[in-house]
């Protein structure tokens, strides 16, 4: 295809608009990075209006845009809607990257940056494929692109624009890259996504900061009692101990375990690369099915008192945590998140005020393997990697999946080429230079198998 062969000839200026993309510090989370989300979502409708894409524009929301494009071929063609988001995680602590988050730079044939993966990364793999697919003249399907600017801190807007614009976005399938496969070796396709309920809480004690030796031992701590109470969510098998917490949990099978457990996976490796002695988690189930098929309860931080140089001899009034599960179907958010709040609240000792806040959430997703999405999904794996890939589960959450399933009614394939080792979310965040052309490969091939 002319369009392979357009990819290598412009393998250089493809990395180099991605490393103009990684430069803008897109951070969602952080209002004072406001105005680079703005440009970030600029940078991708004039790169859109630069290679073809029709009906290019910035969408306002409440919060940050959603950048609309498409190209309408032919009506009576299959149509793609490509879902990606330009928005990244803060990327603090900034001491530990080994070079500044927002000044990419290629390493070992990685390029370093935050959203170098997730997902600048695997969302410029779509617009690249599209235009190498314009100028040969081999875009074999209609394709539309809603890129939001708000993945990060919950896709709170983007239901709204899904429910008011059902007939813009309508296409066949739905086509997302923010996954990872299980190795170069062994190129997979997740077909199943755990959910997600975040909140934050704040336990009150004494109404100031006392001086720890004056009241220390007569005034309940605010951070002993928040220990205390996380400490209580599990037991010492590894299962949540909130009442209700697993009543929908939907089991699956022995022949289904057994099959999931097929996937590739060296437990020493894995021990290894995280540089830990041994594991730990839930009792009766293996690594792969703790990190896909079963909920989760993990602390994201935690603060309080003086965390300052030197010493202080105080006795906080406040303590404070943030705390995310991850679900399952057919666990939904909203329900865990209320289970989780009225917990909290029932065990708080009387020494001490809790206040549960819910952010974000979604409901967990699994995406059938019989459809013509996956089947071509598998057929462009197979053609550019010499491989059939194996259908996973993923622990990560992508909430708008179910969102897409329960209001555009289109099922979604999720063409991740992530790896482990690309330490998403945390410092030094990579993506291999491999990955993101022969994901640009791998996409193209997709169109024109689902065209088929």
């Amino acid at each position: 295809m002319k369009s392979i062969q357009y990819l290598e000839e412009n393998k250089q200026k493809f990395l180099n608009e991605l490393f103009d993309l990684l430069r803008i510090p897109s951070v969602s989370a952080d209002s004072k990075f406001k105005g680079d989300v703005r440009k970030a979502a600029e940078f991708l409708k004039a790169n859109f209006e630069k290679i073809g894409a029709d009906a290019v524009e910035i969408c306002e929301t409440a919060g940050h845009p959603i950048v609309y494009a498409e190209k309408i071929i032919d009506p009576s063609k299959p149509t793609i809607l490509v879902y990606g988001h330009y928005d990244v995680q803060p990327a603090d602590p900034y001491e530990l990257w080994d070079s500044p988050p927002f000044e990419p730079v290629l390493k070992n044939e990685r390029i370093y940056a935050r959203g170098a993966c997730d997902d600048k990364g695997q969302m410029f793999m779509h617009v690249k494929a599209f235009e190498a697919m314009m100028a040969n003249n081999e875009l074999a399907c209609n394709v539309k692109f809603m890129i939001e600017g708000e993945e990060e801190v919950g896709s709170d807007n983007l239901g709204l624009f899904v429910e008011q614009n059902r007939e813009k976005l309508k296409s066949d399938v739905i086509l997302i890259s923010d996954t990872s496969i299980i190795s170069n070796d062994h190129p997979s396709i997740t077909v199943g996504l755990r959910g997600l309920s975040y909140f934050q809480i704040e336990v009150t004690g004494p109404n100031r900061d006392l001086h720890s030796g004056v009241y220390g031992g007569a005034v309940g701590n605010p951070i002993n009692t928040l220990c205390d109470m996380i400490s209580s969510l599990t037991d010492d098998k590894g299962r949540i101990t909130i009442p209700g917490f697993y009543d929908k949990v939907a089991e699956l099978t022995a022949a289904e375990r057994t099959e999931l457990n097929k996937a590739p996976f060296d437990l020493n490796e894995y021990k290894e690369d995280l540089g830990i002695k041994e594991i730990k988690g839930e009792d009766s189930y293996t690594t792969l099915e703790r990190v896909g098929i079963r909920p989760t309860l993990d602390v994201n931080g935690i603060w309080g008192g003086y965390t300052g140089e030197g010493a202080k001899t105080v006795l906080p009034s406040k303590a404070y945590a943030k705390i995310s599960t991850r679900l399952v179907p057919d666990q939904e958010h909203t329900e865990i998140t209320q289970l989780v709040k009225n917990h909290l609240e029932s065990i708080a000792p009387d020494y001490v005020k809790v206040k549960v806040t819910p952010h974000h959430g979604g409901n967990p997703a699994v995406t059938p393997t019989d459809s013509k999405g996956y089947a071509a999904a598998s057929a462009a794996y197979e053609k550019a990697w010499g491989k059939r890939p194996i259908p996973t589960r993923d622990g990560g959450s992508i909430p708008i999946v179910a969102l897409f399933s329960n209001v555009l009614k289109v099922d979604s394939v999720l063409m991740g080429m992530g790896l482990d080792i690309d330490a998403i979310h945390s410092p030094n965040e990579s993506y291999g230079l491999f990955n993101y052309y022969k994901g640009i490969e791998t996409i193209v091939w997709f169109h024109q198998y689902f065209s088929k």
